[in-house]
């Protein structure tokens, strides 16, 4: 099968890192310095697990972008890896490329980029995916005793992608390449899931802190805990059920979080089982001055709290501070706490 990985970033490299080492087509399409990277030190790809492969420079296939891609007569799967604000420009240039119907798996954050691409893309078949586990991408030196693109799957949970012909017959190249995956019917309820998990990634860079270490700190879990509760409150109203994406309920999560840290690491062990360097993707995006996703996190309960007349005060504060934050000055999670709740505040 062939696929093309449309934003060679973390997740897409993991991704594409695993189906290239079991033999499956890969194209990888990226920005510059990416596939620059990528063609000069090749690609490790590891795991939590410690499972390690590399994949050297001049076996990988690379392009700037989808249109210096040959394209030939097998159909292809565009797995779209880009970030929500590139979501629409990404669309539009399969649209120009690829044939009516060509397969694109949304592997993103938020609940809205299926849509983007639907309205941008109408002729092609659209999929949801949601990846479950954070990947830290970076260069460094590897086991194999040279420097190398580094793609590092640091937390768990399989893959899951809408059901359908398409993804029935990909199914098994993502399984037999050591990625998990399950075929869901109700997908969205699975990214609204996502999404309340997602509420930590900028409470995460706000700490600048590791994942590990910020989970560990029961006053940023309890800014969480509240940015969850409101999301939930105007899931309800709007008749969202999200799905259970982790071994906790949706609903149980807040209380979870709030509980103090000698129970919290107890009770909650499998959720600190990462590596202890992993950080969110927002907080990698904010170190380096990129573009954030706030806006498809937080912004996404606002807009569904605005559909009914209401508003979502803790989300429209936490992307206020995401905005208003320069690197090298963490917050702490009593001044995030208080932050919040005052921003917050009628008036």
């Amino acid at each position: 099968m062939n696929f093309i990985i449309l934003g060679a970033g973390a997740i897409g490299c993991y991704v594409g890192g695993r189906l290239a080492l079991a033999g499956q087509r890969v194209t990888f399409v990226g920005r510059p310095r990416v596939i620059d990277a990528l063609a000069t030190h090749g690609l490790t790809v590891t795991d939590l697990e410690g499972f390690s492969g590399h994949l050297a420079g001049t076996a990988l296939k690379l392009a700037g972008s989808l249109r210096e891609v040959a394209l030939n007569d097998e159909p292809a799967v565009i797995l779209l890896c880009v970030k929500g604000g590139a979501t629409d420009g990404a669309a539009r240039e399969v649209a120009e490329v690829c044939p009516a119907g060509t397969v694109i798996v949304s592997l993103q954050n938020g609940v809205d980029n299926v849509a983007r691409v639907e309205a941008a893309a109408p002729q092609m078949q659209v999929l949801a995916g949601m990846v479950p586990y954070n990947v830290v991408f970076n260069v460094k030196a590897s086991a194999f005793g040279q420097s190398a693109c580094q793609a590092h799957r640091a937390t768990m949970g399989p893959l899951q992608i809408a059901r359908s012909a398409a993804s029935d017959q990909f199914l098994t190249a993502f399984t037999e390449s050591g990625l998990p995956m399950l075929l869901i019917d109700n997908m969205r309820a699975v990214q609204w899931g996502k999404l309340l998990l997602n509420l930590n990634n900028p409470v995460n860079a706000l700490s600048e802190l590791p994942l590990q270490a910020q989970l560990r700190n029961r006053d940023y879990r309890r800014v969480l805990a509240d940015l969850q509760r409101e999301a939930l409150a105007v899931m309800s109203r709007a008749g969202i059920t999200p799905a259970q994406v982790t071994a906790v309920k949706p609903q149980v999560l807040p209380h979870l979080l709030r509980l103090p840290n000698w129970l919290f690491t107890r009770v909650a062990a499998r959720m600190l089982r990462m590596d202890a360097k992993a950080r969110s993707s927002m907080s990698d995006d904010m170190q380096h001055g990129r573009v954030t996703e706030i806006d498809d996190l937080c912004g996404a309960v606002v807009r569904l709290a605005r559909l009914r007349g209401e508003r979502a005060p803790l989300s429209e504060r936490m992307t206020q501070l995401v905005a208003q934050h320069h690197w090298g000055q963490p917050m702490t999670g009593l001044q995030m706490r208080v932050a919040l709740v005052q921003g917050a505040s009628p008036g």
